[in-house]
């Protein structure tokens, strides 16, 4: 019986454990007598019900979305970067040229290398320059980035002329060319073979270690810096005929408006505040050679073909304080030792301490004649920029007379300050100031022609045939 109850109890394994040997009488099971024990036993050999998939797809949307934040960072940073580097390439077109003055480029090969590639001319506009009181020719080498001398080997006057031309005087203006000994090794420029003497001067030279003549060019455009002996007695006088040929008188309507002085046969200097008010080059005549009023009655006027006041000037300020007329006919520097040029002041020539500087100006001969002007002629020494009165910036000089005492000041705008440097005069500075001085001995203010250089020559060479 109990074995046939055994058989049939589901919930019993029909392995012997459950059989004892001994003879006793086992107990009775009821299905009451199943305990949990089989059950905790069948609820081990079940496994979880716990799906594996939802930690997955958990982890791939957190993967999902710090991939695509870092995305979208990275794009925009991108973008910013793209937005920077265009926003300077447009508002810098020339970062790897040069810039013409139509805001142009072009590239830094082009630059003084014969060939006019800006609408102006720019980029050659200052490629040739004369150095110091001895005028030794120097071409700027884009190569090498530096001004380098010419050898004499193979010079000649046309190359002369060439040069002239391409520092921008007019065709046909030249005085002579010379010759320096040197003791330099290597960085010379020598003229090429072959090369045709009409072209620029740049596109006939070579670069070369050697002199073979241990010689370099020096040139001279013009017969400058010829004048009166500095000896003289100091203090403000009239100033003898032909003493200063470089000075002119600029006139409107058959008055003595300003000063000038000459600086070629077709270029002269002035003041940018002189010409101001009154522009048009029709309205003017230029005396030279001149030293009272009646003296336009026996020399021609010379008319004016254009007027160049400095973009850069400012009436309030007087910087830039600085003017050029070009005159319809060039003058005649041969026919008269009344009239001649005064030397620009090239780089490299020490003229902040000369012996001797020196102003004139067409002002009253006496307080009794104070209508009839008349050349007057002081003695002048620099002083310190603090001396003067008004703002006074880096393209500015001051000058004392040297006669204590003297008025300094007067009315005549545009006068040259020259000084005798090496035996030759060269014109340092324009009077701009000076007639806004009130009382004794006070300085008068001048634009320094050495920090106009360049934009002098540039103007030179983009009219030199207008």
């Amino acid at each position: 019986m109990v074995k046939q109850k055994m058989a049939a109890n589901p919930y019993l394994d029909s392995s012997l454990h459950f059989i004892q040997d001994d003879t006793r009488k086992l107990p009775s099971l009821s299905r009451s007598d199943v305990k949990p024990q089989y059950v905790h036993h069948l609820a081990q050999n079940s496994p979880p019900e716990i799906s594996p998939s939802v930690p997955p797809k958990k982890g791939f949307k957190q993967r999902c979305v710090k991939f695509t934040v870092v995305a979208v960072i990275s794009l925009l940073l991108l973008l910013l970067l793209a937005g920077i580097l265009l926003g300077y390439y447009y508002s810098s077109p020339c970062v790897h040229g040069m810039k013409c003055g139509d805001g142009s480029c072009v590239w830094e090969s082009q630059w003084c290398n014969g060939v006019k590639d800006c609408p102006e001319g720019q980029d050659e506009a200052n490629c040739v320059r004369l150095h110091g009181s001895s005028f030794l020719l120097q071409i700027y080498w884009t190569p090498t980035k530096d001004w380098r001398t010419v050898c004499s080997h193979g010079w000649s006057d046309q190359r002369g002329r060439a040069s002239c031309q391409d520092m921008g005087y007019s065709r046909g203006t030249y005085f002579k060319s010379g010759k320096q000994r040197t003791d330099s090794n290597g960085g010379f420029l020598l003229v090429k073979s072959g090369s045709n003497p009409q072209a620029s001067i740049v596109q006939q030279l070579v670069t070369s270690n050697s002199c073979p003549s241990n010689s370099l060019v020096t040139l001279s455009c013009t017969d400058c810096g010829s004048g009166v002996n500095s000896s003289r007695a100091s203090g403000r006088r009239l100033a003898p005929l032909g003493s200063w040929p470089w000075q002119v008188s600029l006139q409107v309507d058959g008055s003595h408006r300003c000063g000038g002085a000459i600086i070629s046969p077709y270029w002269i200097i002035t003041a940018a505040h002189c010409v101001a008010r009154t522009s048009s080059p029709g309205d003017w005549s230029v005396y030279a050679g001149i030293l009272g009023p009646l003296d336009t009655l026996f020399n021609p006027a010379c008319s004016v073909s254009r007027i160049i006041a400095h973009e850069g000037y400012d009436s309030l300020t007087r910087q830039n304080d600085i003017a050029l007329m070009r005159l319809s006919k060039a003058l005649d520097f041969t026919a008269s030792s009344k009239i001649g040029p005064a030397c620009l002041p090239n780089p490299g020539l020490n003229v902040t301490v000369p012996e001797n500087y020196w102003i004139t100006q067409f002002g009253p001969a006496t307080n009794e004649d104070s209508r009839s002007l008349h050349l007057m002629e002081a003695q002048v020494t620099l002083v310190d920029s603090t001396e003067c009165s008004g703002r006074i910036s880096e393209d500015m000089l001051c000058a004392r007379r040297t006669d204590a005492g003297a008025r300094t000041c007067h009315s005549d705008g545009g006068g040259p300050l020259v000084s005798l440097t090496d035996g030759l005069w060269w014109l340092i500075g324009d009077s701009i100031w000076a007639e806004h001085c009130t009382g004794q001995n006070k300085p008068g203010v001048y634009g320094n022609i050495t920090q106009y250089l360049d934009w002098i020559y540039s103007q030179m060479k983009k009219h030199q045939d207008a």
